[in-house]
Order: structure tokens, then sequence, then C-alpha cells
């Protein structure tokens, strides 16, 4: 895996934590992106086209919601 997850979230988002809470259980590491705390992630994600979270990013494709399947198959 060249390059990490990404993973946009707000402090209000319970997809975001069940996303980490999974990325956690399989040992993937992710870098968080929090909308709710940082203006700069809120601005990126808008940028990108979306407007609600999660929004996760793995090797440049992006995954809108908790996709698990989805997410499954870009990790492997």
């Amino acid at each position: 895996m060249n390059k990490p997850v990404e993973i946009y979230t707000s402090n209000t988002c319970g997809y975001c934590n069940m996303a980490k809470d999974y990325f956690k259980e399989k040992n993937i590491e992710y870098i968080e992106h929090n909308v709710s705390e940082d203006p700069d992630a809120r601005k990126k994600l808008m940028k990108m086209g979306y407007m609600s979270v999660p929004v996760i990013v793995i090797e440049g494709e992006e995954v809108l919601g908790f996709d698990r399947n989805r997410i499954d198959e870009l990790l492997k």
C-alpha cells in the first residue's frame, strides 16, 4: 500500500466512527481530516464535490459513506 488511507469525518458522524473502528480492527493506518474542526479540510472536501461525510480516499479512489465491500475491494 503506497498511500495511506484518508478519511474525511465530522464530530457528529456515526458512520465515520464505524469506518475508523473498522480500520483500527483491520490495523489499517489512516489520516483523519475532521471537517468540524478543520476549515481547510471542509474546503478540500467541498472542492472534491462532497457535502457529506465520511468520504474515504484509498489509492486515489473516493468512497462516499462507509461502504465496507468497496473499501475491502480497494484495500486488496
